[in-house]
């Protein structure tokens, strides 16, 4: 026999050593954040703009935007053994990945696929009110000079862009091409200048990941909490209302994989698979269900242990396991000639 080509492995004293998966649920949410900044003016913006209902205190809100769920496999630490090798076995190749995790034998695995990182939307940049302040505004002596005199401004920019709009401006543009710059700029200087009054809200968006392994099945565990004005909290913390995730196994479900045998085969080299169980997982909140999701879990169901007479004298086996669940995806067997 060649040598064993152990990829992300070392080869111990007794053989390979190696983990099958337990089942983790990865929940990736996307939390947007609204910030309220109050205008300079805003306590003028009744007076001036007819606008009441203008607050003029710094506000922060959070909502989340999207949850998605997937299973990721994780090392069982119960569920650690040691693939015996030596010239009585035809295993020439023993795959697993970075943490350990059996992925194939005698052939290569399937890695986990990776998500795709997360990049939030670019912002806009911030527009500076006092580019757009005539000499006037900005010498003012008082608050409340300037306020009056920048929604004489707005006012005027109104009054000019609907001179263009009705042909009756004492410049009119030579085409549509310009008349749209023109409209633009304006559009630009009115929205820059209400900014003082109304105030400035900005939205940013980011990704967060929780990983949780489910055990058992339950009707309601807890797994986070989350307040409309602090955003994602500690689970104790009640300021946040309870998000719930529920486990079920799906017993209607005939396994994920051909079982291997019931019984300990007597050629026993250590090489053990998941027969796993198909699990419902729901997330619920505030008694309505928010998202549902369904998986073959290794955690639950049972491990088998597979006869050394695959990679014998007379047969030898190529053998794909799923990196999640830890059952037989793929197996393939040749006579030795």
């Amino acid at each position: 026999m060649g040598n064993i080509s152990l990829a992300h492995a070392q080869q111990t004293v007794a053989g390979t050593t190696y983990y099958l998966p337990k089942t983790a649920l990865r929940v990736t949410m996307l939390i947007e954040k609204t910030t309220y900044t109050p205008g300079q003016f805003a306590m003028y913006a009744n007076r001036y703009m007819r606008k009441p209902n203008v607050a003029q205190t710094s506000t922060a809100t959070y909502r989340i935007a999207d949850i998605r769920m997937a299973a990721v496999g994780v090392p069982d630490s119960a569920k650690q053994h040691t693939l015996v090798i030596d010239k009585k076995y035809s295993v020439n190749e023993v795959d697993r990945d970075e943490s350990g995790i059996l992925l194939a034998i005698n052939t290569t695995g399937k890695r986990t696929a990776q998500p795709k990182a997360f990049v939030p939307s670019a912002q806009p940049a911030a527009i500076n009110p006092k580019d757009f302040m005539n000499e006037d505004i900005l010498s003012a002596g008082s608050t409340a000079k300037m306020a009056e005199l920048t929604a004489k401004e707005i006012y005027d920019i109104r009054e000019s862009r609907a001179q263009l709009s009705r042909g009756q401006a004492d410049f009119m543009p030579k085409d549509g091409a310009q008349l749209k710059i023109m409209m633009e700029n304006l559009d630009k200087q009115e929205h820059a200048l209400l900014q003082v009054f109304e105030g400035v809200t900005t939205r940013d968006t980011v990704e967060t990941v929780i990983t949780c392994v489910p055990t058992e099945e339950t009707d309601r565990q807890l797994l986070f909490r989350f307040s409309r004005k602090l955003g994602l909290v500690d689970n104790d913390d009640l300021a946040g209302t309870p998000y719930y995730i529920s486990v079920a196994i799906d017993r209607h479900v005939t396994d994920e994989a051909p079982a291997a045998s019931e019984k300990e085969p007597k050629d026993n080299f250590g090489l053990y698979v998941n027969v796993p169980e198909k699990i419902q997982i729901t997330l619920s909140h505030q008694g309505k269900a928010v998202k549902r999701f369904e998986t073959y879990a290794g955690q639950f169901g049972k491990t088998e242990c597979l006869s050394g007479e695959l990679f014998g004298k007379k047969l030898t086996s190529r053998i794909v396991l799923n990196p999640v669940s830890g059952s037989i995806e793929k197996i393939e067997s040749d006579m030795v000639k």
